[in-house]
């Protein structure tokens, strides 16, 4: 996913009787560290306490003339408390990152403008006045860490992103499932996404109307993407291009950011074959999101860990417990970016349904972090665990045609103990992203209100 730039409102502080040019250089440094990460900057000079407040109403009229997600308070050296929160408290509907610099040598010696009693003297005033924000300082002798000032700025960005991204859902509650559910209203106050509903009868019609040539063009692009383990017949294949095209155009009408559709109930059920292609088409050409069964709360899960990883935020289901950990995989698919080596589909059946494309592909392994949004009444929690993702062994699911296919899946190998984990399961799918996402989810939660279990 191509991340959109940060935009960032950055005002740096220091006190009147501390050399005007040293305050300068040092905000002018850390708006260089910022740059060089990707961060889009609206800038004023640095305020002091002088007796007027003209820096303060100056830093104040030219940071609210611009769009920022987050507001940077950067504080240079000393600074009274008053001429900060005289500035930011015209923010006070936006992240905040309260953010210490620190001193240098000189001549064998540290020079500090006290910068952190600064921040110390802030912190709590901040936290008391119900600020959203994040506190970090540079350390002496240690050489900066910005990661976790990128990390929180993600975060800002998709609290941003989130209020009023739109997830669209063919059908409802598919197999009458209980934790795939979400709350309409309490969803769009509290975290931000607005959720529609759309008919399978609304595609189904769509595709009647479909150019064959687009068809067509479809299902060779199919073919030519993918490799194929075994020939699948044209009818196989040219469903499932119908049924993408029809959703995609649903997709690019309401500016979809996720999708679910009614999976078992619906397309296998009434279509008689798996939507898996679907979905993979709709991850690779419509950059969304995507997760069968009508699993709101997963779809959630999703854009929240994309928009602070920038991750296709993959699903995966519980199939067993380990002492160590869980083996977890798909029925179905898997988006072709978690993929290790070429994305392979073949041909085949489960139960009674008829033949469809089924993704076989091998799932990237290495560090990872599962994630799960949940609600009860109006107050929302994200179950977070990482691990380590390995190769599976040898395992098939009961119920498919023989040969039965090799599913995408991995054996995941938790940080922390399996039975606090499995006492805490929120449902059957979970969101997979690669490395260790902790931190900035946790910010993210943080300027949401959502609790962390």
């Amino acid at each position: 996913m191509n991340m959109p730039a940060i935009r960032a409102g950055f005002v740096g502080f220091g006190e009147i009787n501390t050399p005007r040019e040293v305050i300068e250089r040092k905000c002018r440094e850390a708006r260089k560290r910022l740059e060089k990460l990707g961060v889009e900057l609206v800038v004023t000079a640095p305020v002091s306490d002088d007796p007027a407040g003209r820096d303060v109403a100056r830093a104040g009229a030219e940071l609210a003339a611009r769009e920022f997600d987050l507001l940077i308070v950067c504080v240079a050296g000393w600074i009274p408390s008053h001429a900060v929160i005289a500035v930011a408290d015209r923010f006070a509907h936006k992240p905040m990152l309260l953010w210490g610099l620190a001193g240098w040598k000189e001549r064998g010696r540290v020079v500090t403008t006290a910068d952190q009693a600064g921040t110390t003297a802030l912190r709590k005033t901040m936290q008391d006045m119900g600020y959203r924000f994040k506190y970090v300082v540079d350390y002496l002798d240690a050489p900066p860490d910005m990661s976790k000032i990128l990390g929180f700025a993600r975060a800002a960005q998709a609290a941003a992103r989130l209020r009023g991204a739109r997830i669209g859902l063919m059908g409802y509650r598919d197999m009458n499932l209980y934790a795939t559910l979400h709350d309409g209203m309490s969803l769009r106050a509290k975290i931000g996404p607005e959720v529609e509903v759309f008919e399978m009868l609304e595609m189904v019609q769509g595709i009647a109307k479909l150019d064959p040539r687009a068809v067509a063009d479809c299902c060779k692009g199919m073919r030519q993407r993918w490799k194929f383990r075994k020939s699948a017949a044209d009818a196989t294949v040219r469903k499932a291009a119908e049924l993408y095209l029809a959703v995609s155009g649903k997709v690019a009408e309401r500016g979809y950011e996720a999708v679910s559709l009614c999976d078992v109930d619906g397309v296998k059920k009434l279509l008689q074959f798996p939507p898996a292609p679907v979905f993979m088409l709709l991850g690779e050409k419509d950059g969304v999101c995507t997760i069968p069964e009508n699993d709101t709360m997963g779809a959630v899960t999703q854009l929240m860990t994309r928009y602070v990883t920038g991750q296709i935020a993959a699903y995966l289901e519980f199939y067993e417990f380990t002492k160590k950990g869980m083996l977890m995989g798909v029925p179905d698919y898997v988006p072709g970016e978690v993929v290790a080596g070429p994305v392979t589909v073949a041909p085949s059946a489960f139960g009674k349904l008829g033949e469809g494309l089924l993704n076989v592909s091998r799932i990237k392994t290495g560090r990872v972090t599962l994630a799960r949004l949940t609600y009860t009444g109006d107050r929302y929690s994200l179950h977070l665990v990482t691990g380590t993702a390995r190769k599976p062994r040898p395992w098939e699911e009961c119920g498919w045609a023989p040969p039965a296919p090799r599913l995408p899946s991995l054996e995941i190998d938790l940080d922390g103990p399996v039975d606090d984990f499995v006492q805490k399961v929120l449902g059957q799918h979970y969101i997979l992203s690669y490395g260790d996402n902790t931190e900035a989810l946790k910010d993210l939660c943080g300027l949401l209100g959502v609790g962390i279990v």
